[in-house]
């Protein structure tokens, strides 16, 4: 049966009502985000309409590990006379541009696949615990997003023809998701590694030393100013007024697992994946299983920090321990072994992925929708075109999607 772009636009609206209920029926699939944008956002967003000089030299008191970018920006429209509910209404539709950059990058990165079947993809973000909680309570990691995504959009642009205003397109959307949310910074290595090789050196040049400069703002606000807002969160079961972690033990273990899992229904529907992943498996089982036995050796993640990722979580809800986490992370670093021997680009996008964690407490809204569109736009797999020659595999991801939430709905409510 052929898909009609005209089901798609119907499929969209469906989605996007459903998002607007959420937002009537005050809906939280992530908990904690409703928490955030009464406690920490609201006041904050109030005091910066009162004062922005005062508000933005005392910022760290709110304790809030995200950057006050965005929050002024929010501000504006309460200054202008817009109520807060007004302002989540602009914000969630303002989140809707993340679904079709996505979009517009799955054009670019599948010239050859239907695009009915790339818009269905990007549509599933609208099934996103993390995307609709973020979107119905503002939040800066969204933003953040979107503005990544868009530099992966000109990054991909400039690998079709290497024309010098990509480049720069790109670094500028990496500045301004970094403002918006610092943990995509990082992310900026990944670029300029390309950039490196591609951009004539005194283009390349140039380009550095506009990142440099995009980048003193943020140093004299941090390190000049003293006004430190990274290290103003906390984290649950800990008394300490710092969450800093570099238990790396902690963070590829986890985010392995929610690596994992998110990439669950689309890589088991690839028609070799099973074949080439468990050949793999078998022929290196010995550096997987030392290497996982250091890692368990040095694992210190306490329930009590919340977050954890959904093995995790199961492992305790089920044993009280972290037996069945342990045993699914044995999969997980396979996966990681296996997707890093394709290529050194994608070794370096999960090294971006677990550094850029510098806390302790690690959750799923940090990697999802995240992990779905780095997948489908710059991680290096030969087989992934295979994931459009069937329909169904788009109908498993959206079952999948639909799983995912209702497991939501019930840690909510019992957990």
């Amino acid at each position: 049966m052929r898909i009609k772009y005209s089901t798609n636009i119907l499929f969209f609206f469906l989605l996007y009502i459903g998002l607007v209920l959420g937002f009537v029926w005050n809906e939280n699939l992530n908990f904690g985000s409703y928490h955030d944008w009464i406690r920490a956002y609201i006041p904050a967003i109030e005091d910066f309409s009162i004062n922005l000089k005062e508000t933005a030299l005392s910022y760290e008191k709110y304790g809030q590990r995200h950057s006050p970018v965005y929050l002024i920006f929010l501000s504006f429209f309460l200054k202008l006379g817009l109520g807060l509910e007004s302002i989540r209404i602009i914000h969630l539709h303002l989140c809707l541009s993340l679904i079709f950059i996505f979009y517009k990058c799955l054009k670019i990165n599948f010239e050859d696949i239907n695009k009915k079947y790339l818009q269905l993809l990007s549509l599933v973000i609208f099934l996103s615990p993390t995307f609709r909680s973020l979107a119905i309570w503002p939040d800066s990691r969204l933003p953040g997003l979107i503005f990544f995504v868009l530099s992966i959009y000109f990054f991909l642009k400039f690998g079709k023809n290497s024309n010098i205003k990509y480049a720069w397109s790109c670094s500028a959307a990496i500045i301004v998701s970094s403002y918006i949310s610092p943990n995509f910074s990082l992310f900026a290595l990944y670029f300029y590694f390309y950039f490196f090789k591609k951009v004539k050196f005194r283009k390349l040049l140039l380009l550095i030393i506009f990142n440099i400069l995009a980048s003193v703002p943020a140093f004299y606000y941090l390190f000049y100013l003293k006004v430190n807002f990274l290290a103003a969160g906390r984290t649950p079961g800990i008394d300490s007024s710092v969450a800093f972690s570099f238990n790396f033990s902690d963070k590829i273990l986890i985010i392995s697992s929610i690596f994992l899992f998110h990439l669950i229904p689309i890589l088991l529907v690839l028609k070799n994946f099973y074949k080439n992943y468990f050949n793999y498996l078998k022929k290196n089982y010995l550096i997987i299983f030392l290497f996982l036995l250091v890692l368990i050796y040095f694992f210190n993640y306490k329930s009590s920090f919340t977050g954890g990722g959904i093995f995790f979580q199961l492992s305790q809800i089920l044993l009280g321990n972290n037996y069945l986490f342990f045993i699914i992370s044995l999969f997980a670093i396979a996966l990681i072994f296996y997707l890093s021997s394709y290529s050194l680009n994608n070794f370096f996008l999960i090294f971006l992925l677990i550094i850029s964690n510098i806390q302790n407490s690690i959750y799923h809204k940090y990697y999802e929708p995240m992990i779905l569109v780095i997948f489908f736009t710059i991680f290096k797999y030969h087989d992934i075109k295979l994931f459009f020659n069937n329909k169904n595999n788009l109908v498993i991801l959206y079952i999948f999607s639909f799983g995912y939430i209702f497991l939501r709905i019930i840690k909510n409510s019992f957990f």
